[in-house]
C-alpha cells in the first residue's frame, strides 16, 4: 500500500515554513493522540502517519531528500525507535521531557533473589490555557490506578502469615528444561514467576498485594510550559504486584488555541485590524499582550500585513534563555456599512487621486502596467 504524500498528511503546501509545519502538526498531534481517541485503531494509524510526516518534514536534510526522491529516499528504513510508555505503540517520543530524569526510578528487586517487574507508567493528559502554561500553575489531579494494599504492605499475605520461597524454583521465579544439548529457561509453572507461594492469602487484594484507588495529586506546572511537554511524577504510577517498585505518572501538557494569540516557541503572534485612515496617515493604537495592554505606533503609509515586533513580550521558555517576542500584523480593514454621506467623502477622495495613480498607489500601478504588458506581449 503506498504512503500518502507527506505535505498532505500534515494539509500543508511544498512552500510551506517551518513555523507552519510545526502548527500544522501540533493541531493533528493533538486531534489524532491516543490519550484522546480512546483506543480506535484507525486515528491510532493516522497519529502514527502525522507524527511520520513530521518527522521528515522538520528537518531540513530529510525534507529536502524527500522533495527530490520522494518516499524513495527513505525506503530502506528511516530512523530509530524510541522508548513509549510500555509494549504499545511507540507515542511517547513525540513529548519532550521538561526535566528529564531528575526524579530518578528504576527497577527493583522482590525477595528471593528475583527480578520483579515495577507497576507500569501512567499518562496523564493535562489541558490548559495559554495564559496559565506561559504563568505556571499549581493544581490538583485526579489518577485511577494501582497502589500498595495497606493490610499487607504490598506483600500479598494475610496479616500474620508470610509468603514462602518456591520449592519448585527456590524463589527465582524460572526453571530450566533440559532437552538433549540445549537447556530452555521458562517461567516456573508452580508460582508462575514470583518466585514465591502465598497459601493464604489478604483479604483486601487476594493476594495481589495492591488494589485500585483514584489518587488526587497536587502538580507544579512551571511557568513556559508548551504542547508537547511532559512533566514526571516519579513513584505516582501503578504499584506493582506482590512489593514490586511503583512506576511513574507522566503529566502531558497540551495548551488550548487562544483567541488572540498563536504560540512558536517562544514567541507569540497576532493579527491586529486598523482602519484605512490610521494606516494612511500613521497613529498609535493599542494592542494586547499576555501582560496587560501595550502601545503601537503605527507609521504613516502602513500597508496591509506589515508585522511589527514588541521586544519582550512572548514567552520565556521552561528551558531557561531569553524572553520572546509578540509579532504583530497589521490588517487593514475595509470599512462596511457606509451611509450616503461616507460614501460621497469616499467619491470625492477618489477624483483627488484620478491621474496620480503612480504616485499614490504605485503598487496598482505597477501591477496593471505588467497586465498591460502581458497582453500586449500575446497579440505582438
Amino acid at each position: 500500500m503506498s504512503k500518502r504524500d507527506y505535505y498532505e498528511v500534515l494539509g500543508v503546501e511544498k512552500s510551506a515554513t517551518e513555523r507552519e509545519i510545526k502548527k500544522a502538526y501540533k493541531r493533528l498531534a493533538m486531534k489524532f493522540h491516543p490519550d484522546r481517541t480512546k483506543g480506535d485503531k484507525d486515528l491510532e494509524v493516522k497519529f502514527k502517519e502525522v507524527k511520520e510526516a513530521y518527522e521528515i518534514l522538520s528537518d531540513e536534510d530529510t525534507r529536502h531528500k524527500y522533495d527530490q526522491h520522494g518516499h524513495a529516499a527513505f525506503e530502506h528504513g528511516h530512523g530509530g525507535g524510541h522508548g513509549g510508555f510500555g509494549g504499545g505503540a511507540d507515542y511517547g517520543d513525540v513529548f519532550g521531557d521538561v526535566f528529564g530524569d531528575i526524579f530518578g526510578g528504576g527497577g527493583r528487586r522482590g525477595g528471593g533473589g528475583q527480578r520483579q517487574q515495577r507497576g507500569s507508567d501512567l499518562r496523564y493528559s493535562l489541558e490548559m490555557t495559554l495564559e496559565d502554561a506561559v504563568r505556571g500553575k499549581e493544581l490538583e489531579i485526579k489518577v485511577p490506578t494501582w497502589v500498595t494494599c495497606e493490610p499487607c504492605t504490598g506483600s500479598g499475605a494475610n496479616k500474620g502469615s508470610k509468603a514462602k520461597t518456591c520449592h519448585t524454583c527456590h524463589g527465582q521465579g524460572q526453571v530450566q528444561m533440559r532437552q538433549g544439548f540445549f537447556a530452555v529457561q521458562q517461567t516456573c509453572p508452580t508460582c508462575k514467576g514470583k518466585g514465591q507461594i502465598i497459601s493464604d492469602p489478604c483479604k483486601s487484594c487476594y493476594g495481589e498485594g495492591r488494589v485500585e484507588k483514584t489518587k488526587t495529586l497536587s502538580v507544579k506546572i512551571p511557568a513556559g510550559v508548551d504542547t508537547g511537554d511532559r512533566i514526571r511524577l516519579a513513584g505516582e504510577g501503578e504499584a506493582g504486584l506482590n512489593g514490586a517498585g511503583t512506576g511513574d505518572l507522566f503529566v502531558q501538557v497540551h495548551v488550548k488555541d487562544h483567541k488572540i494569540f498563536d504560540r512558536d516557541g517562544t514567541n507569540l503572534y497576532c493579527d491586529v485590524p486598523i482602519g484605512f485612515t490610521t494606516a494612511a496617515l500613521g497613529g498609535e493604537i493599542e494592542v494586547p499582550t499576555l501582560g496587560g495592554r501595550a502601545k503601537l505606533k503605527i507609521p504613516s503609509e502602513t500597508q496591509s500585513g506589515r508585522t511589527f515586533r514588541l521586544r519582550g513580550k512572548g514567552v520565556k521558555s521552561v528551558r531557561g534563555g531569553p524572553v520572546g517576542d509578540l509579532l504583530c500584523k497589521v490588517i487593514i480593514e475595509t470599512p462596511v456599512n457606509l451611509n450616503d454621506k461616507q460614501k460621497d467623502l469616499l467619491n470625492q477622495f477618489e477624483e483627488t487621486m484620478s491621474g496620480k495613480t503612480s504616485k499614490n498607489r504605485p503598487k496598482e500601478q505597477g501591477f496593471f502596467d505588467g497586465v498591460k504588458k502581458f497582453f500586449d506581449d500575446l497579440t505582438s
